[in-house]
């Protein structure tokens, strides 16, 4: 795959390190989510890679060259901060405006507010935009050059669950064209329903780079009941299968041991054998969450 963006020990000190020596590299056409709670160094991230901030040291390369000039500039839509438009205008005039200063052509606008389903609301000002719409039009202003890269920073923060569905279709429409996405935030769930691959930050430092699928593929665990859960208990710990086995509740949780593989089938077939019969049986994928949980509380005890 061809390398949009490599980041190479890239760090930044203010009065503390808010990046602390971050790599990562980012594939034409995929989405890649930067993940992190609040102050972790995304922004400051975004901020280097956009030349808006001087790193204290590391490199980065937009399309296998060094640094980020104007031409490379031109090649990407961004979102940094909150969207800056002028009230009593529409949004057409707003994006003629923006087109202006990016030296683009006034055809592209139709085709933008299309793209972010507001057309039909393109001679409203706006002033009389909701959250949600705002943030559509920001994503429409930087999709104006026609980017090959588009960044977002925290692009559903403050909306309801509405207005964050529509981005998140938005946002998955445009990678279908091709076109490579970076987005920061701090909401899991929207990087695991976005996100082809992660990059996780935390206290400026990346705890994890991988696909999503990556950091979701531990083996899950298996939901259980029987009559006598007790004997279950005891049957399941008994198989050496799982990690960990516990009762929660009316359900026992077993937890896969990263060395087997073993299958629902496989499991009841087993059970049967010692005389157990289950009146529940459901294999389950620890969702993202948990992972990230896992994840930092990992690197807090290895701190």
């Amino acid at each position: 795959m061809e390398k949009i963006l490599s980041v190479k020990n890239l760090t930044k000190k203010f009065k503390r390190v808010a990046v602390n020596n971050i790599s990562f590299d980012v594939e034409k056409g995929n989405v890649y989510g930067l993940l992190g709670p609040n102050g972790s160094g995304k922004s400051t991230t975004f901020g280097m890679l956009l030349s808006t901030i001087n790193p204290t040291s590391g490199d980065w390369f937009w399309f296998g060259k060094k640094g980020t000039d104007s031409e490379t500039l031109k090649k990407i839509g961004a979102i940094i901060e909150q969207p800056n438009f002028y009230p009593y205008l529409s949004a057409e005039v707003n994006l003629k405006i923006v087109a202006e200063i990016k030296d683009t052509p006034y055809s592209r606008i139709e085709e933008v507010l299309k793209i972010v389903g507001l057309y039909e609301r393109r001679k409203d000002t706006f002033k009389t935009y909701s959250l949600g719409m705002k943030q559509r039009l920001a994503i429409a202003s930087a999709m104006l050059n026609n980017p090959e890269v588009l960044i977002l920073d925290e692009p559903t923060n403050g909306l309801d669950p509405e207005g964050i569905i529509q981005i998140r279709d938005i946002i998955t429409n445009i990678a279908k064209q091709g076109i490579t996405i970076i987005i920061a935030s701090h909401l899991l769930d929207e990087i695991e329903k976005i996100c082809s691959h992660v990059i996780v930050l935390k206290e400026g430092t990346a705890i994890f780079s991988g696909r999503v699928d990556e950091m979701t593929s531990n083996k899950g665990y298996f939901e259980l009941k029987a009559d006598n859960n007790n004997q279950l208990l005891t049957a399941l710990e008994e198989l050496n299968w799982f990690s960990s086995v516990k009762l929660e509740g009316d359900f026992i949780k077993a937890h896969i041991s990263d060395k087997v593989s073993v299958s629902a089938s496989n499991l009841n077939q087993k059970l049967v054998e010692k005389g157990i019969f289950l009146s529940h049986l459901n294999k389950k994928k620890q969702s993202l969450e948990t992972q990230f949980l896992e994840l930092v509380k990992n690197t807090n005890n290895h701190a």
